[in-house]
Order: C-alpha cells, then structure tokens, then sequence
C-alpha cells in the first residue's frame, strides 16, 4: 500500500510503556475471555431500513452535529523510551487513522452532518479505557463511551503468523473496519441497539451482531474504493491481502481452528465468506446506500 507520514496529533495516543489494567474486550477475534460492559461484546442493532446510510436516525448519546473535536497538536503519551522499534508501524497507524477519517468527515459533510473524530489508542498487554480494562487478547476494537480505537501492534504480528493473513493493507481493512464501528456509533445505532439488547434473545442478538460487524467490514471497504480512487494507493496485491484477512477471521474459520467444530448459532461476526463478500461490495461499489446488512435477506 502506498502511503506517506502524517502530522501526529492529540488524536493518536500512545500508552505502550503506561502499562494498564487487564480484563476482557470486543477484537475481532475471540482470543480472550470477554469481560467489557455488554454493549461491546455482542451488538442488537436496529433496523435501517434501506436508503443512505448516512441519512438513516441517529438519536443518543451525544450531538453527532457538534463541532469536531479540538485536538491538542503533537500531544504524545508513554511511548517506548530510546529508539522504537515499531515507528514505521506507529507511523503507518497514523497515516491510517487520519487518512480514513478524512474520507468519512467528507462523507457526513455531503449528508448534512458533522463528523467527530475518534482517536486511535496503542497500547501493550492492557489498557483501561472508557469501557473497562481490557487485554490485549482480545484483539483490536473500539469503544463507543470514549470514542476510541483501541490496538496493541502485536496483533498485526499474529494475523500474519497465527492467522495466515499477512501485508500492510490486511492491516489496513483491520484499522478501516474498527473506524466502521466509529461511524456507526456517530450516526446513532449503537445507543439503539443497546436498549434493544435486552429485550432480544440469544438468536436474534447473534444476528444482529453479525449483521453490525458485516457492515463495518462493508463501511472498510467503501473507505478502500474512495482511497484507490482518489490516490491510486493499492499496489499488487493489497485487495487480496484485505479479503484475506477478512476470511481468515469468519467465525466459522476461527471456530474450526480453537474448537474442531463450528456452531453457527453462536456467531456474532459472519462466516469467512459473509466478512469478505461484505468488504468486497464496499470496495467494488463505494456507495454506502449499497451497505444496509440489516435488511439483507443473504448476507
């Protein structure tokens, strides 16, 4: 993937000398026991009904038409003390987290609303966040009560090595499909599918789950088309890195390797065909009224 340095920012905070708290978390991997308040580890999210994605309810929590975030400039916390040896991953971290979130504030800009920037947290072993203290186990994820991404770098590591899905843009698709949570916490489904959570059985909430993370993967993906378009940035190669990385953890590949066994009743992320067809759709398309996963009748 061609890409190029970026101004860091208070929007990338960097804790992995600051040590911090052990406990459970939402990844898109279920590596680790699960201990973070409920609305992250399995999300019921509300029909949108078809139509713009970007037009569809919003409601509460907070005023996704606030003005964006004023960010402290070259704010840098805890980072490793002496040269670093994942700079250049930091570096591209960033680039990432500023890149995406240019894309997706233009996006809302064009329907009429504001985008608020979620900042990007790296951190080692553990971190405490506005969801609790959560492992580095569990794998990348967001939070919506602090609007953060939340990623250890050494999970990058393990997706190459453990998962088989090596390359800069797998890494990429894993940072887009967290910024995806972001968008669909600012346009309002999270706080709805929250008070739907405990009225929906285990069924139901599993579906509704799947269908929230196939459409992060989806949102990754217009982020993609929008960025090849605009800058040429994929080099040979990187599409397929993406949809590998998007097979390599389907619920039923990732069941199949830890259990011996896949239960699909028990899947909250898709299947490895569902997360890379969903991303794949964003990419070819680009148009976020093509990614209403909740209404698909075929996922």
């Amino acid at each position: 993937m061609k890409w190029t340095r970026v101004q860091r920012d208070g929007g990338l905070r960097d804790q992995r000398s600051a040590g911090g708290g052990l406990g459970g978390g939402l990844g898109g991997l279920p590596m680790g026991k699960m201990g973070i308040p409920a609305i992250l580890v399995i999300v019921v999210v509300v029909l949108l009904g078809g139509g713009n994605l970007l037009s569809g309810g919003g409601g509460g929590g907070f005023d996704i038409n606030s003005p964006l975030n004023q960010m402290p400039q070259a704010q840098q916390t805890g980072g490793p003390q002496g040269p670093d040896p994942e700079a250049n991953q930091v570096e591209f971290v960033n680039f990432l987290r500023v890149d995406i979130q240019n894309f997706w504030r233009d996006e809302f800009q064009a329907a009429g609303r504001t985008y608020r920037d979620a900042d990007v947290t790296l951190f080692r072993q553990g971190v405490q966040t506005g969801c609790g203290g959560a492992s580095s186990d569990v794998g990348p994820f967001y939070c919506p009560p602090d609007q953060t991404v939340y990623l250890d770098l050494g999970f990058f590591s393990e997706l190459s090595r453990r998962f088989g899905a090596p390359g800069d843009f797998a890494q990429a698709y894993v940072v887009a499909h967290e910024v995806g949570h972001h968008v669909q916490n600012l346009l309002g489904i999270s706080q709805k599918v929250h008070a739907l959570q405990g009225r929906a059985g285990e069924a139901e909430a599993n579906d509704a789950s799947v269908r929230l993370e196939l459409q992060a993967d989806f949102l990754a993906g217009v982020w993609a088309h929008h960025a090849q378009a605009a800058r040429n940035v994929l080099e040979s190669g990187d599409l397929e890195e993406a949809l590998n990385a998007a097979s390599q953890i389907g619920d039923d590949r990732l069941q199949r390797r830890s259990r011996g066994y896949v239960a699909p009743e028990s899947f909250t992320h898709g299947t490895s065909a569902q997360r890379a067809r969903w991303f794949k759709r964003g990419f070819t398309t680009g148009d976020v009224k093509q990614g209403d996963t909740f209404s698909a009748k075929d996922l």
